[in-house]
């Protein structure tokens, strides 16, 4: 219980940690050249985080530890009713059940239409790098965080096992988005387990093809098992297209626009202009 007590505390300090490390790893060792004005892309990016916290914080009683500490308190859930379970073996159960709920629930905001407007603000992001790991609409984290909280009933994961996963999970979100170049034979030893940025870089492709593969968040396990893992985009990383096809420029770059974009479809955005594709293929041929 006194681990939950200090739960905001924890999470928000290792969410520092990792955002300010991989930042500067960024700056060393980008895996892309970014065209877009930083300040831009930041401003709605970290806007998001705020709305974010502000809209969970304002509307939700309890967090997903909360229910954990109630459910566990109860006796509620599969595995508090194994109480012949070792406490570790616990833990690492519960952390692998909870990541492998998340990559559905990646699946299902892609595959429901109205849940994919409200993800898609994710993925019109101009490109990637660590802040993208953090935008999210705040309905969406508000019905993440009612789903995480269905799982924690049903499971009845220990208090300790569910704030570990929320770090680790903030933790691969932000790692798995950063722009950063990692050497071939490191990126495929990390991948036996862990999503890296050249693997879920290929989950932002501006091809559905590509874009509905690669859904795992933390653990790479998910994608192979259930036959949605893609190596490499087809185009290579360099010369791939990221974004949505019909959204471009100054409409997914403002806090306020991206607030409303489940709203609009393609075509009630004139900012567009041009598709992100044709835009990419004149970058391209401009170098």
């Amino acid at each position: 219980m006194e681990a939950a007590s200090h739960e905001a505390l924890i999470r928000l300090l290792s969410f520092l940690a990792c955002l300010t490390l991989l930042v500067f790893a960024e700056r060393l060792a980008p895996r892309r050249p970014l065209a877009s004005a930083l300040w831009r892309r930041w401003g709605g990016n970290l806007g998001l985080v705020a709305v974010d916290t502000i809209v969970l914080r304002t509307v939700l009683p309890i967090t997903a530890v909360g229910v954990a500490a109630l459910v566990q308190a109860r006796g509620w859930g599969l595995l508090g009713a194994m109480v012949f379970l070792p406490t570790w073996l616990d833990v690492v159960l519960s952390v692998v059940v909870l990541d492998l709920a998340i990559y559905l629930q990646h699946r299902l905001f892609h595959a429901v239409p109205l849940l994919w407007r409200l993800h898609r603000v994710h993925h019109t992001d101009l490109e990637l790098d660590v802040t993208t790991g953090v935008r999210f609409h705040p309905v969406e984290m508000l019905l993440s965080v009612g789903f995480k909280a269905g799982v924690v009933v049903v499971l009845g994961p220990p208090v300790v096992a569910v704030i570990l996963f929320e770090v680790l999970l903030n933790a691969g979100a932000l790692f798995s988005h950063a722009n950063l170049r990692l050497p071939a034979a490191v990126d495929g030893l990390l991948r036996a387990v862990l999503v890296t940025p050249d693997m879920h870089r290929v989950h932002h492709s501006a091809d559905p093809t590509e874009t509905n593969t690669n859904f795992g968040f933390t653990l790479s396990w998910w994608d192979r098992y259930c036959g949605t893992y893609r190596r490499q985009p087809k185009s290579g990383h360099d010369a791939m297209a990221i974004g949505v096809e019909g959204f471009a420029g100054h409409a997914v770059l403002s806090l306020h626009r991206l607030l409303i974009q489940p709203l609009l479809s393609p075509l009630d955005v004139p900012a567009a202009g041009r598709s992100i594709l044709r835009a990419a293929e004149e970058n391209e041929a401009a170098r």
